[in-house]
C-alpha cells in the first residue's frame, strides 16, 4: 500500500428537485386546484473519520465526489424523495483545507466522527404552494435550489503519542523495528525512511503508538533531501524521542541541526517534550560514552539515555521515560493496526 499524505478533490452537494405543475381530477370531486408537490432536498457532503486507514492513496485515483440531486415532486401533493448524502470516508487525523491551503476547515481526531461539509440545495415548490385566493390555479413551480461545490485539500497528519527525529541514519528505523512488529526499511545510506512508518509499542502492560518519520538535514525547512513536508505527522505527537548517532563527526552538532529545523517549521515542535538518545552506543567503549553523553547533555541542557536499537542496550529505560511522558496513550485500536497498514479509503453513500 501506497503512502499519500495530501490530495485534492472536487466535492459538490446535490440539487433540489423541482417542484411538481399539478390540478386535481378525480371524480366526485367538485372542485379541483393545484396538487403540486414540492421537490426532494439534494444529497449533503459528509466526511467521516474511520479507523484502520492510514493513507490517502484512494483519493489519487477518485478525486471528484458529487451528492445525488433530489427527485421531483408529484401529483396529490406528493413531495419528490430526497437525494441520499455522500459520506466521504478518511482517516483519523485528517484535515480538509481550503483550496489555497490558507485555512482548516475540518479536523477529524476521532473514530467515528462526521461533519457535515456541503448542504444539498432544498427542493423547488410545486404549484400547491403558490396557491392564494386570488391565483387559485398557479401554473408557476420551483426548480430546486442548486447545491455546494468547492476544491479542497486533504492533508493527513498521523496520530501517535510519540515520535521520532533524527539526522538520516541516526537509527531510527533500527529502534522501531527493535521496540514494535514495524518492518521499516533499515539501510547503511541515507533516507531508508522514505515515508512515515507507525508501530504500537507493547511495555509494563502499556500500550502506545510511536511515528518514525524521514530523517532531517540542514535546510529541510527550505526544501534540502526530503525537506520537512513530513513533520506534520509529528504535530500532534505528545513527545519527541530524538535519537543523535553516536558515530557522527559530532553528535552535539547533528543534535543542534534537527532543533533549528524543528524551530524552522514550527507548530511548537520545540515546546514539545523531548527525550534525547545517543544511539549506536554498541560500537563504542564506556569511556567515549560518557564523554559525548556529557557533550551532547552541555548542549542540550537535558538528561541524555545511552542506546542501542541494535543489540536492545537502554530500551527498557528509553520505553520508560516515554511511557511517563506520554501519560495517557492514544486507543491502539483507533489509530493503527500493525498486521494490516494499509486499507482501502472507500466512500459511498448512506
Amino acid at each position: 500500500m501506497h503512502f499519500l499524505d495530501q490530495a485534492k478533490i472536487y466535492v459538490r452537494s446535490g440539487t433540489g428537485g423541482p417542484g411538481a405543475v399539478s390540478f386535481r381530477r378525480e371524480k366526485y370531486i367538485e372542485y379541483g386546484g393545484p396538487d403540486g408537490g414540492d421537490g426532494g432536498k439534494g444529497g449533503d457532503i459528509v466526511f467521516e473519520a474511520i479507523p484502520g486507514l492510514n493513507t490517502l492513496i484512494d483519493f489519487r485515483y477518485t478525486q471528484h465526489f458529487k451528492a445525488p440531486r433530489g427527485k421531483g415532486g408529484a401529483g396529490s401533493n406528493r413531495t419528490g424523495a430526497g437525494g441520499k448524502n455522500l459520506v466521504i470516508r478518511v482517516p483519523i487525523g485528517t484535515q480538509v483545507l481550503s483550496e489555497d491551503k490558507e485555512h482548516v476547515l475540518a479536523d477529524f481526531t476521532r473514530p467515528g466522527e462526521q461533519v457535515m461539509f456541503l448542504r444539498g440545495g432544498d427542493g423547488g415548490r410545486g404549484n400547491a404552494s403558490y396557491k392564494t385566493s386570488t391565483n387559485r390555479a398557479p401554473r408557476q413551480h420551483g426548480t430546486g435550489w442548486p447545491g455546494e461545490e468547492m476544491w479542497v485539500w486533504l492533508r493527513l497528519k498521523l496520530l501517535a503519542d510519540a515520535g521520532l527525529v533524527g539526522l538520516p541514519n541516526a537509527g531510527k528505523s533500527t529502534f522501531i523495528n527493535a521496540v514494535t512488529n514495524a518492518k521499516a526499511k533499515v539501510g547503511d545510506y541515507p533516507f531508508t525512511t522514505t515515508r512515515p512508518q507507525l508501530g504500537v509499542v507493547r511495555h509494563r502492560d502499556r500500550e502506545f503508538v510511536v511515528a518514525d518519520i524521514p530523517g532531517l538535514i540542514e535546510g529541510a525547512a527550505e526544501g534540502a533531501g526530503i525537506g520537512d513536508r513530513f513533520l506534520g505527522h509529528i504535530e500532534r505527537c505528545k513527545v519527541l524521542l530524538h535519537l543523535v548517532d553516536a558515530n557522527g563527526e559530532d553528535p552535539a552538532a547533528a543534535y543542534r541541526t534537527v532543533r533549528d529545523e524543528l524551530e524552522n517549521y514550527g507548530a511548537g515542535l520545540t515546546d514539545k517534550v523531548e527525550i534525547i538518545a545517543l544511539n549506536k552506543v554498541d560500537t563504542l567503549d564506556d569511556e567515549l560514552i560518557e564523554a559525548l553523553s556529557a557533550e551532547l547533555a552541555a548542549e542540550s541542557g537535558a538528561e541524555v539515555l545511552p542506546l542501542s536499537g541494535a543489540t536492545g542496550h537502554g530500551l527498557d529505560a528509553v520505553l520508560d521515560r516515554l511511557i511517563a511522558a506520554i501519560g495517557e496513550p492514544i486507543p491502539v485500536a483507533d489509530t493503527v493496526d500493525e498486521e494490516d497498514e494499509g486499507g482501502s479509503g472507500e466512500w459511498s453513500p448512506i
